[in-house]
């Protein structure tokens, strides 16, 4: 009987135990590494926003208490004092109702007119007065013609007031039976049919002479001016000579033609006889007495006369190719 070692296991056994530990090693050294997890960030803590403030409920204002309602008929306001007869707006007239002409329009129809102290002036419906008085102050020797007693009265006063009653005079009158004929300058604030009524008289007037209306025109006679001011128009007319029809012109030391005039109140055109032909009158133009035409005569000379109408009778001075002279026409 073969006896036991006492060092180990017998050689079966340690050749298995070997052969286990061989294959241990030889598959720990065959096996891939496994590569090691991620590291996971933990995220910041939530930021929780800090709680609403609710604001205080509003406060509401106690309803407005408001005054009682008037009492009606409610009491009359006190008035500002009226002088004795002074006009009230739209007071009724004769013809028309009254309304004042606003000053500054007052102002430029004088201006207009050219109102200076060697003027008669006329105002027809005058009114409270007004226009009468700022032509006074101007120095004009002025007449108010107002139909209404009480008016008349009130605008004398006012003129003693001013200081200028020496030269402001108001009579009652209808402004259509009242002899103006020495006016130089008439101003009227009128409707236009009442306008046209005084249009034969007014036009009958000096030639030369001012008539300024306010606001109202007079159909188909055109103004010379128009001008506003204070809101308000005003048209002023200058009352034309009649030169309308045939004229027979000398020039001294000259020859002598034939004219032919057609008027349409200062609206002016002509024609001159020259022998076997006929030309009409270059630029003529009639402002109050004052006239002016030209003419090319048969030979080619061109004329220029300027002068004064008076009644039948028109004279002036000419000038022709670098001469001048005298003329005269007449009617024949």
């Amino acid at each position: 009987m073969t006896p036991r070692s006492p060092a180990g296991p017998t050689a079966p056994a340690a050749v298995l135990l070997a052969a286990l530990a061989g294959a241990a090693f030889a598959g720990t050294r065959s096996a891939p590494a496994q590569p090691a997890p991620p590291c996971v960030e933990t995220p910041p803590p939530l930021q929780v926003p800090p709680p609403l403030q609710v604001p205080p409920p509003l406060r509401v204002p106690p309803p407005l208490r408001l005054p009682p309602p008037p009492q009606w008929p409610l009491p009359e306001l006190p008035r500002a004092p009226e002088e004795p007869g002074q006009p009230r707006e739209g007071q009724e007239g004769k013809d028309v109702i009254w309304l004042p002409t606003p000053e500054a329009l007052v102002e430029r129809m004088l201006a207009m007119a050219q109102v200076g102290p060697r003027d008669v002036v006329y105002d027809l419906g005058s009114g409270d007065g007004r226009v009468v008085i700022a032509a006074a102050r101007r120095g004009a020797r002025a007449v108010g013609v107002e139909f209404n007693p009480e008016l008349v009265a009130f605008s004398e006063k006012r003129a003693r007031i001013e200081g200028v009653a020496g030269r402001a005079r108001f009579v009652r009158g209808d402004i259509f039976e009242t002899d103006f004929s020495e006016a130089t300058v008439v101003t009227l604030y009128l409707l236009p049919s009442l306008n046209l009524r005084l249009r034969p008289t007014l036009l009958g007037l000096r030639p030369g002479t001012r008539v300024v209306s306010h606001a109202f025109a007079m159909e188909d006679w055109t103004p010379d001016e128009v001008s506003r001011a204070g809101g308000r128009t005003a048209r002023l007319w200058i009352v034309p000579a009649s030169v309308d029809g045939p004229w027979h012109l000398d020039l001294r030391d000259g020859p002598s033609f034939d004219l032919t005039l057609v008027q349409r109140f200062q609206r002016l055109e002509g024609v001159v006889a020259l022998g076997g032909a006929e030309a009409s009158l270059r630029e003529p133009a009639l402002r109050g007495d004052a006239v002016r035409f030209g003419f090319v005569d048969a030979g080619g000379t061109g004329y220029e006369l300027a002068g004064t109408v008076s009644g039948n009778r028109m004279t002036g001075g000419y000038e022709a190719a670098g001469t001048s002279g005298e003329w005269t026409a007449v009617r024949p």
